[in-house]
């Protein structure tokens, strides 16, 4: 007798054992569009997702979707996010506001910022800019300050919106000077950009690659900005420090999420993946090009790096009284 015919039941038993321990082979991923959720066109977030997501879709042979969704500082993206199947197939690039100071500055959002999602990888860090319509008569901080305050009533600052990176910095700013500032909310940063543009608005904060192009242009004039050091695309212009204003050095980022539940070995495949990209001069190049920076990193540190930040912001709004309203 051969094969299975002279198998023993015994020996039947351990070959059904041997095969039983040996793992599933892993489908291939992703054999279907990815979806990538995020902040509104023209946004900071949009177009660092757009530049990822170009390179993963070339690496995956697959189409990578973006799905801007520009309103309530990201909230309602990431609450569909976080209701998305955990597959890989939804994932969201998101931010400070939504993951950090939402929580604490609304009463209700459609998520838990930890318990919703499976955190990948910081993608990102930029700095801000504080630009004005060119008609401001002011060539720096200080200068704006003294400016506000010979204004009745000072002036007003477009924001993104409420819990927004410009909301956050214009707090700030307030606490750092005592200036006299009405924050004006806009549904998102291209359309607070819009704003100053168009001399409805007299300033406001921007992520460096949403107020870039309009600089270059002369359409705004930038008046600081927040890093630490100056960004070499605007040599001439002084960091806030240098202006003599301190506790401005924060920085916008982004990173990449997956909902909750979706599997740790899919996690940490997309880790491997994103964190290679932004590895390369390529993608290095472009990022910087835009004034971010590569800030790429194990899912363990980005999702304490979620956490401190939630600490921090959450003692802003105390100290600030920020609001939603």
């Amino acid at each position: 007798m051969s094969g299975l015919a002279g198998m023993t039941l015994a020996s039947l038993a351990a070959a059904g054992v041997a095969l039983a321990a040996i793992p599933p082979v892993a489908h291939a991923y992703p054999t279907k569009p990815v979806r990538i959720i995020t902040a509104g066109a023209g946004t900071f977030h949009d177009i660092v997702t757009r530049h990822l997501g170009q390179r993963l879709g070339e690496r995956w042979g697959q189409p990578v979707v973006v799905e801007n969704q520009p309103a309530a500082a990201l909230t309602i993206g990431t609450g569909i996010a976080a209701r998305a199947t955990p597959d890989g197939y939804t994932l969201l690039m998101s931010d400070r506001s939504a993951l950090a100071v939402a929580p604490h500055l609304y009463k209700k959002i459609p998520y838990d910022p930890v318990g919703d999602f499976a955190p990948i990888t910081l993608v990102a860090l930029a700095p801000t800019l504080f630009v004005v319509h060119p008609s401001v008569p002011a060539g720096n901080l200080r200068e704006l300050i003294e400016y506000a305050k010979r204004q009745p009533g000072g002036i007003n600052l477009a924001s993104a919106g409420p819990g927004t990176n410009p909301h956050v910095m214009t707090e700030l700013l307030k606490q750092a000077t005592g200036i006299p500032v009405t924050v004006v909310h806009y549904k998102g940063g291209g359309a607070s950009v819009l704003a100053i543009l168009g001399g409805e608005m007299k300033a406001g904060f921007n992520a460096v690659p949403t107020a870039l192009p309009h600089i270059a242009t002369g359409r705004l004039k930038a008046l600081a900005v927040t890093g630490k050091q100056r960004f070499a695309g605007t040599p001439d212009v002084p960091t806030a420090s240098e202006s003599g204003i301190a506790g401005l050095e924060v920085e916008f980022w982004v990173g990449m999420l997956a909902p909750a539940r979706t599997p740790a070995r899919l996690v940490e495949s997309l880790n491997t993946e994103i964190v290679a990209l932004l590895r390369t001069q390529e993608m290095q190049a472009t990022l910087r090009g835009q004034g971010a920076e590569p800030a790429p990193g194990k899912p363990s540190e980005f999702a304490a790096f979620i956490a401190a930040e939630a600490v921090k912001m959450k003692k802003l709004i105390e100290q600030t009284g920020m609001r939603a309203e």
